[in-house]
């Protein structure tokens, strides 16, 4: 039993080192306008990615190029004797979720007040080398 569960651990080791991943939590930014963004660049080549990112005019974009630049990082520390340009890294999961609300208090007409939400995301990349092309 025992040495089937280590043959198992590091399969899952090793098939896991092909990839990296980078998390941002709450970000001050609505996950709608954030979803906008990971949309363009899901499935996308990273250096093809990181392009999108840069010349967007979006203020989500600059928080994404800097989370991906992070998770870039990470592969290649996991990764030290790949080469980035030879392993032909894709963007292959992004995920955007909802983070924590900031509930504040505007007035409003006839001594009423509107609820303002403060909304926040949780963002989390999943880079990994591209297989297809080296089958």
């Amino acid at each position: 039993m025992g040495s089937r569960k280590k043959q198992m651990a590091d399969a899952i080791k090793e098939a896991k080192k092909h990839v990296a991943f980078a998390k941002l939590n709450n970000c001050p930014t609505s996950p709608r306008k954030m979803r906008l963004v990971a949309d363009l660049v899901r499935g996308e080549k990273v250096e093809h990615a990181l392009n999108i990112l840069k010349f967007n005019q979006k203020e989500a974009s600059g928080r994404l190029e800097k989370l991906l630049l992070s998770a870039i990082a990470n592969w290649q520390s996991k990764n030290e004797e790949a080469n980035i340009e030879e392993a032909e890294l894709v963007v292959k999961e992004i995920k955007v979720d909802s983070g924590s609300m900031l509930k504040r208090l505007r007035p409003a007409p006839q001594g009423r007040a509107h609820r303002i939400r403060k909304r926040s995301n949780h963002v989390t990349i999943v880079v990994g080398a591209n297989n297809n092309t080296q089958s």
